[in-house]
Protein backbone atom coordinates (compact mmCIF):
# COMPACT_ATOMS: atom_id res chain seq x y z
CA UNK A 1 0.00 0.00 0.00
CA UNK A 2 2.90 2.33 0.73
CA UNK A 3 4.52 1.85 -2.48
CA UNK A 4 1.01 2.30 -4.51
CA UNK A 5 0.68 5.49 -2.40
CA UNK A 6 3.95 6.70 -3.16
CA UNK A 7 3.38 6.21 -6.72
CA UNK A 8 0.05 8.06 -6.46
CA UNK A 9 2.47 11.28 -5.35
CA UNK A 10 5.39 10.51 -7.54
CA UNK A 11 2.97 10.80 -10.79
CA UNK A 12 0.47 13.51 -8.98
CA UNK A 13 -2.78 11.73 -9.60
CA UNK A 14 -5.90 13.07 -7.43
CA UNK A 15 -8.85 10.56 -6.28
CA UNK A 16 -11.52 11.71 -9.05
CA UNK A 17 -14.47 11.07 -6.27
CA UNK A 18 -17.68 9.76 -7.32
CA UNK A 19 -21.55 10.11 -7.02
CA UNK A 20 -24.99 8.59 -5.66
CA UNK A 21 -23.38 6.03 -3.10
CA UNK A 22 -20.60 6.94 -0.32
CA UNK A 23 -19.86 2.91 -0.47
CA UNK A 24 -18.40 0.27 -3.03
CA UNK A 25 -18.77 -2.58 -1.03
CA UNK A 26 -19.92 -4.24 1.80
CA UNK A 27 -20.36 -7.68 3.67
CA UNK A 28 -23.97 -8.41 3.15
CA UNK A 29 -24.82 -8.69 6.44
CA UNK A 30 -27.53 -7.16 8.41
CA UNK A 31 -27.87 -4.06 10.94
CA UNK A 32 -24.62 -3.43 13.31
CA UNK A 33 -22.90 -6.33 11.83
CA UNK A 34 -23.08 -4.65 8.29
CA UNK A 35 -19.85 -3.18 7.23
CA UNK A 36 -19.30 -0.89 4.34
CA UNK A 37 -16.08 0.75 3.02
CA UNK A 38 -14.87 2.31 -0.21
CA UNK A 39 -12.51 -0.05 -1.90
CA UNK A 40 -12.45 0.99 -5.13
CA UNK A 41 -10.95 4.51 -6.69
CA UNK A 42 -10.49 6.52 -9.23
CA UNK A 43 -6.95 8.47 -10.13
CA UNK A 44 -6.06 10.88 -12.73
CA UNK A 45 -3.89 13.77 -13.64
CA UNK A 46 -4.92 17.44 -12.94
CA UNK A 47 -4.28 18.33 -16.48
CA UNK A 48 -5.96 14.52 -17.75
CA UNK A 49 -9.31 16.15 -15.56
CA UNK A 50 -9.06 19.76 -17.12
CA UNK A 51 -9.39 17.84 -20.65
CA UNK A 52 -12.23 15.94 -19.10
CA UNK A 53 -14.29 19.13 -18.36
CA UNK A 54 -13.45 20.86 -21.69
CA UNK A 55 -15.20 17.77 -23.28
CA UNK A 56 -17.97 17.90 -21.32
CA UNK A 57 -18.64 21.50 -21.22
CA UNK A 58 -18.15 21.10 -25.37
CA UNK A 59 -20.91 18.34 -25.41
CA UNK A 60 -23.29 20.50 -23.16
CA UNK A 61 -23.08 23.25 -25.41
CA UNK A 62 -23.34 21.34 -28.63
CA UNK A 63 -26.51 20.18 -26.96
CA UNK A 64 -27.64 23.73 -26.15
CA UNK A 65 -26.43 25.37 -29.29
CA UNK A 66 -27.27 22.96 -31.98
CA UNK A 67 -29.77 20.24 -30.24
CA UNK A 68 -27.65 17.58 -30.40
CA UNK A 69 -25.97 15.27 -28.32
CA UNK A 70 -22.65 14.02 -28.06
CA UNK A 71 -22.48 10.47 -29.64
CA UNK A 72 -20.79 8.06 -27.26
CA UNK A 73 -17.25 7.14 -29.19
CA UNK A 74 -17.70 3.45 -28.78
CA UNK A 75 -20.75 3.82 -30.89
CA UNK A 76 -19.35 5.85 -33.81
CA UNK A 77 -19.10 4.90 -37.31
CA UNK A 78 -17.60 5.86 -40.70
CA UNK A 79 -21.12 7.23 -41.64
CA UNK A 80 -21.40 9.12 -38.80
CA UNK A 81 -18.30 11.43 -40.72
CA UNK A 82 -19.37 11.15 -43.99
CA UNK A 83 -21.33 12.39 -46.80
CA UNK A 84 -22.07 11.93 -50.38
CA UNK A 85 -23.59 14.70 -52.61
CA UNK A 86 -21.41 17.80 -53.51
CA UNK A 87 -20.87 16.76 -56.97
CA UNK A 88 -24.37 16.70 -57.43
CA UNK A 89 -25.68 19.83 -59.65
CA UNK A 90 -28.52 21.66 -57.53
CA UNK A 91 -31.64 22.56 -58.67
CA UNK A 92 -31.81 26.21 -59.36
CA UNK A 93 -35.16 26.04 -61.49
CA UNK A 94 -36.78 28.22 -58.55
CA UNK A 95 -37.55 32.48 -58.18
CA UNK A 96 -33.94 33.37 -57.26
CA UNK A 97 -31.98 30.91 -59.07
CA UNK A 98 -29.74 29.43 -56.82
CA UNK A 99 -29.52 26.37 -54.85
CA UNK A 100 -27.74 25.36 -51.63
CA UNK A 101 -26.62 21.92 -51.21
CA UNK A 102 -25.08 22.05 -47.07
CA UNK A 103 -22.88 19.31 -45.62
CA UNK A 104 -23.26 20.60 -41.77
CA UNK A 105 -23.67 18.58 -38.79
CA UNK A 106 -27.48 18.13 -39.75
CA UNK A 107 -25.64 15.60 -42.80
CA UNK A 108 -22.40 14.83 -40.74
CA UNK A 109 -23.14 14.35 -37.29
CA UNK A 110 -19.22 13.44 -36.14
CA UNK A 111 -18.99 17.35 -37.48
CA UNK A 112 -20.82 17.94 -33.67
CA UNK A 113 -18.63 20.44 -31.77
CA UNK A 114 -15.83 20.33 -34.51
CA UNK A 115 -16.50 24.05 -35.98
CA UNK A 116 -16.80 23.35 -39.17
CA UNK A 117 -18.90 23.25 -41.99
CA UNK A 118 -19.17 23.03 -46.63
CA UNK A 119 -21.56 24.35 -48.50
CA UNK A 120 -22.17 23.79 -52.41
CA UNK A 121 -24.00 26.49 -54.34
CA UNK A 122 -25.30 26.28 -57.74
CA UNK A 123 -26.04 29.43 -60.03
CA UNK A 124 -28.43 29.72 -63.01
CA UNK A 125 -27.29 32.53 -64.93
CA UNK A 126 -28.50 35.77 -63.00
CA UNK A 127 -29.27 33.52 -60.04
CA UNK A 128 -28.86 35.17 -56.69
CA UNK A 129 -27.84 33.74 -53.34
CA UNK A 130 -30.35 36.69 -51.50
CA UNK A 131 -28.54 39.33 -48.77
CA UNK A 132 -28.47 37.01 -45.14
CA UNK A 133 -26.55 36.17 -42.45
CA UNK A 134 -24.53 33.38 -40.27
CA UNK A 135 -25.29 34.41 -36.93
CA UNK A 136 -22.28 31.79 -36.00
CA UNK A 137 -20.07 32.06 -38.36
CA UNK A 138 -17.15 33.00 -40.83
CA UNK A 139 -17.79 31.86 -44.75
CA UNK A 140 -15.06 31.77 -46.68
CA UNK A 141 -15.95 31.38 -50.63
CA UNK A 142 -13.95 30.17 -53.51
CA UNK A 143 -15.96 29.96 -57.23
CA UNK A 144 -15.21 26.42 -59.06
CA UNK A 145 -16.43 27.48 -62.04
CA UNK A 146 -18.43 30.43 -63.99
CA UNK A 147 -18.00 34.69 -62.69
CA UNK A 148 -19.84 35.44 -59.16
CA UNK A 149 -20.43 39.11 -57.67
CA UNK A 150 -19.92 38.60 -54.16
CA UNK A 151 -20.09 41.20 -51.90
CA UNK A 152 -21.24 42.44 -47.56
CA UNK A 153 -21.74 45.34 -45.87
CA UNK A 154 -20.62 46.75 -42.65
CA UNK A 155 -22.57 47.08 -39.59
CA UNK A 156 -23.90 50.40 -38.48
CA UNK A 157 -23.19 53.45 -38.60
CA UNK A 158 -21.07 53.31 -41.65
CA UNK A 159 -23.00 50.41 -43.70
CA UNK A 160 -20.13 50.01 -46.46
CA UNK A 161 -20.75 47.65 -49.39
CA UNK A 162 -17.49 45.82 -50.01
CA UNK A 163 -17.48 43.76 -53.25
CA UNK A 164 -15.48 41.88 -55.79
CA UNK A 165 -16.75 39.77 -59.04
CA UNK A 166 -14.75 36.72 -58.62
CA UNK A 167 -13.95 34.56 -61.40
CA UNK A 168 -12.34 30.45 -61.10
CA UNK A 169 -10.21 29.91 -58.40
CA UNK A 170 -10.99 33.16 -56.30
CA UNK A 171 -11.27 33.48 -52.76
CA UNK A 172 -13.60 35.62 -50.80
CA UNK A 173 -14.47 36.08 -47.35
CA UNK A 174 -17.53 37.23 -45.40
CA UNK A 175 -17.31 38.41 -41.83
CA UNK A 176 -19.55 36.45 -39.55
CA UNK A 177 -22.64 38.13 -38.91
CA UNK A 178 -22.62 40.77 -41.71
CA UNK A 179 -25.31 41.02 -44.45
CA UNK A 180 -23.81 39.05 -47.61
CA UNK A 181 -24.69 37.78 -51.13
CA UNK A 182 -23.51 36.31 -54.13
CA UNK A 183 -24.81 36.70 -57.82
CA UNK A 184 -23.98 35.09 -60.80
CA UNK A 185 -23.08 37.56 -63.45
CA UNK A 186 -21.61 35.21 -65.90
CA UNK A 187 -22.99 33.52 -69.00
CA UNK A 188 -23.90 30.35 -68.17
CA UNK A 189 -24.18 28.35 -65.18
CA UNK A 190 -22.09 29.26 -61.77
CA UNK A 191 -20.75 26.61 -59.03
CA UNK A 192 -19.15 27.89 -55.80
CA UNK A 193 -18.14 25.97 -52.62
CA UNK A 194 -18.09 27.60 -49.02
CA UNK A 195 -16.74 26.72 -45.82
CA UNK A 196 -17.64 27.85 -42.55
CA UNK A 197 -16.32 28.47 -39.44
CA UNK A 198 -19.15 26.36 -37.56
CA UNK A 199 -20.96 22.91 -37.74
CA UNK A 200 -23.99 24.84 -37.01
CA UNK A 201 -23.45 28.24 -39.01
CA UNK A 202 -27.35 29.23 -39.40
CA UNK A 203 -28.60 31.44 -41.73
CA UNK A 204 -31.43 34.21 -41.81
CA UNK A 205 -32.44 35.66 -45.25
CA UNK A 206 -33.31 39.31 -44.79
CA UNK A 207 -36.07 39.64 -47.44
CA UNK A 208 -37.72 36.12 -45.91
CA UNK A 209 -37.45 37.31 -41.79
CA UNK A 210 -38.33 40.99 -42.43
CA UNK A 211 -41.07 39.94 -44.80
CA UNK A 212 -42.36 36.54 -43.88
CA UNK A 213 -42.40 36.15 -40.44
CA UNK A 214 -44.25 33.84 -38.44
CA UNK A 215 -46.28 35.79 -37.33
CA UNK A 216 -46.00 38.94 -39.55
CA UNK A 217 -44.36 41.92 -38.75
CA UNK A 218 -46.73 44.64 -38.62
CA UNK A 219 -46.53 46.19 -41.85
CA UNK A 220 -46.47 50.06 -40.16
CA UNK A 221 -43.54 49.30 -38.84
CA UNK A 222 -41.76 48.16 -42.02
CA UNK A 223 -43.44 50.69 -43.51
CA UNK A 224 -41.76 53.07 -41.43
CA UNK A 225 -38.74 51.28 -41.75
CA UNK A 226 -38.52 50.96 -44.97
CA UNK A 227 -39.99 54.38 -45.78
CA UNK A 228 -42.57 53.46 -48.02
CA UNK A 229 -46.48 52.73 -48.62
CA UNK A 230 -48.38 50.02 -46.47
CA UNK A 231 -49.39 49.02 -49.74
CA UNK A 232 -45.48 48.02 -50.88
CA UNK A 233 -45.35 46.13 -47.60
CA UNK A 234 -48.58 44.05 -47.58
CA UNK A 235 -47.42 43.09 -51.20
CA UNK A 236 -44.10 41.93 -50.20
CA UNK A 237 -45.27 40.40 -47.25
CA UNK A 238 -48.03 38.52 -49.59
CA UNK A 239 -44.95 37.17 -51.76
CA UNK A 240 -43.09 35.41 -48.79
Amino acid sequence: MMNFREASTDCQFIDMGYMEVDFTWNNMREDEENIQERLDRALATTSWLDRLCFLLISCILAALLNGLACKDPKLAMADHFFFSGLHIPGNTSNPVGSKVTPATVAQIPGLNTLGISMVRIDYATWGVIPPHTHPRATEIITVLEGTIDVGFVTSNPENRLISKVLQKGDVFVFPVGLVHFQRNVGSGHAVSLSVLSSQNPGVITVANAVFGSNPSIVDDILAKAFQVDKNVVDSLQSKF
